[in-house]
């Protein structure tokens, strides 16, 4: 058994334990206004490894009024509580995964926007998993787990996207091993009807778990590959068939704490508290939410029926390892049952479905508690055979973390 993630960033995210941390899962005020939205970080049309020392990205900053930029000293020490030097940052300091650099607890999470950096080769360039887990890894279910699934192929969707699956997309983010990929969905934010800039992913993608800390330039790309071209088309396609809708900085980051805590890079521990949630930001501004540009937003439920009494799930997403390239979307429909990971964890909803690492993070989509369809899970984990995907069963404490990034 292995999670279903890029090169694995780690097993999975969760949010169990005790309460979600509502201002500490993702920017302390102050580096939410400042990293989000007065710095912009500039790169080359190279990927930062081939940044040359005179290629450093410059930093811009709103001018102040007689023409000279001015970074006030009390900004630049909250910075630094953060383990943020503006200099060393803009000159690749995000490339330092040492583990005792690694920002790690949940108030330390710092995205600033680097434009240009997520240019379509680095995008198509983002790796998928390599780490595998055996199903006997998971320990005892006490009986609870239903019978393995049959297997789903699972089937490709229609394009555009835009108009098939709207709501779904790619994240992409980098960790020590490079360039990761998952996928994600766009929510509807409860405080901003209509207008969100909520995407719902897998805590696995976010945050390394109890051996590392955040991932880092945390971007969403709805409508990836908006007409489905093949890994060969896409050589030289343009940016705007890659992402139709621009790209989206994390401003907010939340997972659980048990994630924060005891996720692993292999094995089954909080899995079934394996989501994040995510506030997002346009790289090139705009006036537009994520929502309004997509055209659309999934609720999400959290009183989902439990096994049996839900007789459909669907899952999307963008599977990354062979046979599957993670150019194009795909997704599973099936008949869930119950997987048991821990004895005393909830159960996770399992479904048979085809579909490889990358998928990871991609919305699980039901009917929900008033009958009408809506996010009820993410893909969390999946076995070596890729014959089957668990997500979490979402619940009160996953909505306390969803309520916790609406309200940042």
């Amino acid at each position: 058994m292995r999670p279903i993630r890029p090169p694995f960033p780690n097993g999975r995210g969760t949010t169990g334990g005790g309460s979600p941390r509502a201002r500490r899962g993702g920017f302390r005020p102050l580096a939410a206004v400042v990293l989000a939205s007065a710095l912009a970080l500039t790169a080359g049309a190279c990927g930062p490894e081939d940044v040359t020392a005179g290629d450093k990205p410059k930093v811009s900053l709103p001018d102040v009024g007689d023409g000279e930029i001015k970074i006030p000293q009390e900004l630049t020490d909250k910075l630094k509580e953060h383990g943020i030097d503006l200099d060393e940052w803009r000159g690749g300091a995000w490339k330092n995964w040492d583990r005792d650099d690694w920002l790690r607890e949940a108030d330390q999470f710092i995205n600033p926007i680097i434009e240009d950096l997520w240019n379509s080769d680095r995008m198509r360039g983002a790796e998928d998993p390599a780490n595998t887990v055996e199903e006997s890894d998971l320990s005892g279910d006490q009986g609870v787990t239903d019978p393995t699934p049959a297997v789903v192929k699972a089937a490709a969707v229609a394009t555009p996207y835009s108009r098939s699956a709207p709501a779904a997309g790619k994240l992409f983010f980098d960790g020590p091993q490079g360039t990761m990929v998952c996928s994600a969905t766009v929510v509807k934010d409860p405080a901003n009807p209509g207008k969100s800039n909520l995407v719902w992913t897998a805590g696995h993608c976010v945050h390394a778990g109890e051996k590392g800390g955040w991932y880092r330039n945390i971007a969403f790309v709805p409508a990836y590959n908006d007409k489905g071209l093949s890994g060969q088309e896409l050589a030289d396609a343009a940016p705007g068939q890659l992402a139709p809708h621009g790209l989206w900085w994390a401003q907010v980051a939340m997972t659980s704490d048990q994630w924060i805590s005891q996720g692993g890079q292999t094995g089954g521990n909080g899995a079934p508290f394996d989501y994040a949630v995510l506030k997002v930001t346009p790289e090139n501004g705009g006036g537009k939410s994520l929502e309004e540009t997509v055209g659309a937003a999934l609720p999400v439920e959290f009183d989902a029926p439990a096994v049996p009494d839900v007789d459909s799930i669907t899952a999307t997403g963008y599977p990354a390892a062979a046979p599957y390239d993670g150019e194009r979307m795909f997704r599973c429909q099936d008949e869930p049952g119950r997987l048991s990971v821990v004895a005393s964890d909830p159960t996770m909803y399992r479904i048979g479905c085809s579909m490889t690492a990358g998928s990871s993070g991609g919305g699980w989509v039901a009917k929900g508690s008033d009958g009408k369809q809506a996010l009820v899970s993410n893909t969390s984990i999946g076995p070596i055979s890729a014959g089957w995907l668990a997500g979490p069963r979402l619940d009160a404490q996953a909505e306390k973390l969803y309520q916790a990034v609406s309200a940042e």
